[in-house]
């Protein structure tokens, strides 16, 4: 490898805006580059990528316990237990408040020899003759698990002026002051956040089944696009959609009670007004029987990406689902199918399948197509169902615990808002507890000592704003090169996930340019071609604005925006690979998609009419909104 003519900044060469001046304090040490000399040399060596398809915005203190949790997660599944040859993990930093990860170095040779053996026993045969239904099933039954353990945590409400006699006379091993009951439930809190992530386990095989199918293909089928090896395994049922299913059905549900019900659900009302006209008749029981059984788990979806507390759930938003609602029934009027049509993808699915099959010749070959295709459809689910279930549903029951223990630091005066809590790392809200509870076993009457939490919070609060105005570089460190000083990204995820390629790095790099264009590349990720007017959406809460029959154009997806693919056209994002969530979707749905264009939030505007072509992956701007 030969040092690359793309000028990409080391992370110690970026100048920090100074509006961000003191951002260090919020991080824990291990997340800073060049904190010493060996770890500047490692750090030197790798390409480092602006996560931002899992932290595009600026990095909450508290909300890093999560990508702690993945990057021992991923790491250790993948080297110490599949031992996946050249996989050696991945770390993370923080730069200006942003976050950067990088797949870390292969190991050397001798390890990677050592490594296959082990691979080859525990992932290939555990893939091929055990994993099965019944796996599924007890992963699903330890993550509901997890779930009820969060939601048990027992938080106390305030510290009271003196203890309940029941700490003196009770069990001596469960009755202990509160003050230390509140700092046990952070500290449970913790240790769960780390099971969450746990249950990726099954993640890095299930992609690496997906990638042996792919391999096989292209040697098979020299020229095959990847949007044709994915269409193969689309339609498949996935958890990560039954959100938009449940809401399908309500829908339905509330057509067939009568009008009464259905005009309450299409009213202007507020959320809660609707439910307590809904009760006061049968039919509107009725229907309010059947949301509240759709309500847990499915409304535990976020209404963004699961990864940022103050996104919401649809169970905190109602406004969101009864949006949705609103307009689900409006199309159902005007005879529109508002669910996945999965007979057709099934059907689709099958014939490109027997088409491909037919092609091969020999015996071995058809083998290995045989097997590695029911392989990665037998556990694809895998890598859509953990968005849903970790992403969402157990990271949104994890922000409502933490906001109970935000809450007794408001009401002690420790913090001024309960939300405030994720202004501080996992390091430091015990610190907070432990001031907050000696303050209170110490003195009478009960006198704070902590005002300088509240002060840190507002200074941490005005540099998180100051830093989304802030755009930082897209990537750091060095770029891998061949002989030639062609830019080689070798890792698989990192282009299925980030829809970076060596061939696309320099596009990425050169930034969003002013200049007008009528034609934006990205990755053909779902095949079809579709025109229509564009609907450009920068923030969820403008996703309720798209209409019927426009072009979804935005920098990703998230799960809870199902909804709105059985109105669109078509998809076209700025980030992602071909294993991102608008990809994915848009392959259930039949609809045409471009990914991972970089500027088309930029290049397009609200109105323009535009033609998405997701076989080759170009975006064209055929009319200038006027």
């Amino acid at each position: 490898m030969r040092e690359s003519t793309h000028k990409v900044p080391y992370p110690w060469e970026v100048q920090i805006p100074k509006e961000l001046e003191g951002w260090e304090e919020m991080y824990p040490d291990y997340y800073f580059f060049n904190a010493n000399p060996e770890r500047r040399e490692f750090e030197k060596r790798h390409l480092w990528l602006h996560d931002k398809l899992h932290a595009a915005e600026p990095m909450y203190p508290l909300l890093l316990l999560f990508h702690d949790a993945w990057q021992i997660t991923i790491s250790d599944t993948s080297t110490r237990l599949w031992c996946i040859p050249l996989a050696q993990g991945w770390t993370h930093r923080v730069l200006g408040c942003y976050f950067y990860t990088t797949p870390v170095s292969p190991p050397p040779d001798e390890v990677v020899g050592e490594k296959s053996d082990v691979f080859r026993r525990r992932v290939l045969d555990f893939l091929l003759k055990e994993y099965d239904d019944e796996i599924w099933e007890k992963w699903l039954e330890r993550v509901k698990e997890v779930a009820e353990e969060i939601k048990s945590i027992e938080v106390p409400k305030e510290l009271p002026r003196f203890e309940p006699d029941d700490v003196l006379t009770g069990d001596p091993i469960d009755s202990y002051p509160t003050g230390l009951k509140l700092l046990e439930a952070f500290y449970k809190l913790v240790i769960l956040a780390y099971r969450i992530w746990h249950f990726h386990v099954y993640l890095g095989p299930a992609y690496l089944a997906l990638l042996s199918f792919t391999e096989v293909c292209k040697k098979l089928f020299p020229g095959i696009s990847d949007v044709k090896i994915n269409k193969m395994v689309a339609g498949v049922r996935v958890d990560m959609f039954k959100p938009q299913e449940e809401l399908a059905k309500l829908a339905k549900l509330a057509l067939s009670l009568g009008d009464r019900v259905k005009e309450i659900l299409k009213s202007d009302s507020p959320p809660e007004e609707k439910i307590e006209m809904l009760k006061t008749f049968p039919e509107g029981e009725r229907w309010l029987k059947a949301f509240e059984e759709a309500k847990d788990p499915w409304f535990y979806v976020s209404c963004g990406s699961g990864w940022f507390h103050y996104e919401g759930s649809w169970l905190e938003r109602l406004e969101v689902p009864f949006g949705y609602l609103k307009s689900y029934i409006t199309e159902l009027e005007s005879g529109i199918e508002i669910e996945r049509p999965l007979e057709k993808l099934e059907m689709e699915r099958r014939k490109l399948v027997d088409e491909y099959r037919s092609l091969i010749k020999n015996e071995d070959d058809r083998r290995a197509f045989d097997e590695t295709y029911e392989l990665a459809t037998r556990i694809y689910s895998f890598t859509e169902n953990h968005i849903f279930w970790c992403e969402h549903y157990l990271h949104t029951i994890w922000y409502m615990k933490a906001r109970e223990i935000g809450e007794v630091l408001r009401k002690h005066g420790v913090l001024d808002d309960a939300q405030d809590i994720f202004l501080f790392n996992w390091f430091e809200v015990p610190q907070m507890i432990y001031d907050l509870i000696c303050a209170w076993a110490i003195s009478e009457p009960f006198a704070p000592f902590f005002e300088n939490w509240k002060e840190k919070a507002e200074k941490r609060k005005k540099i998180l704003e100051r830093a989304r105005k802030w755009t930082p570089p897209p990537m750091l460190g060095e770029l891998p090169t061949d002989d030639e000083g062609n830019v080689v990204i070798a890792d698989p995820f990192v282009i299925l996930n980030y829809g970076i390629s060596g061939e696309r790095v320099g596009e990425l790099l050169e930034g969003v340019s002013k200049e007008e264009v009528t034609e934006i590349r990205g990755i053909g990720a779902s095949s079809g071609i579709a025109e229509g007017p564009a609907r450009v959406v920068l923030d969820v809460e403008k996703i309720g604005e798209v209409k019927p029959g426009e072009i979804l154009v935005c920098k990703y997806t998230n799960p809870s925006w199902a909804p709105v693919f059985t109105k669109i056209k078509a998809a076209v994002t700025d980030l992602g690979g071909l294993l991102t969530h608008a990809a994915i979707v848009c392959r259930e749905y039949g609809l045409p998609a471009v990914v991972g264009t970089i500027s088309a939030t930029s290049k397009i505007r609200s109105g323009d009419i535009i033609r998405v072509d997701g076989d080759s992956g170009v975006v064209t701007i055929l009319k200038r909104a006027e």
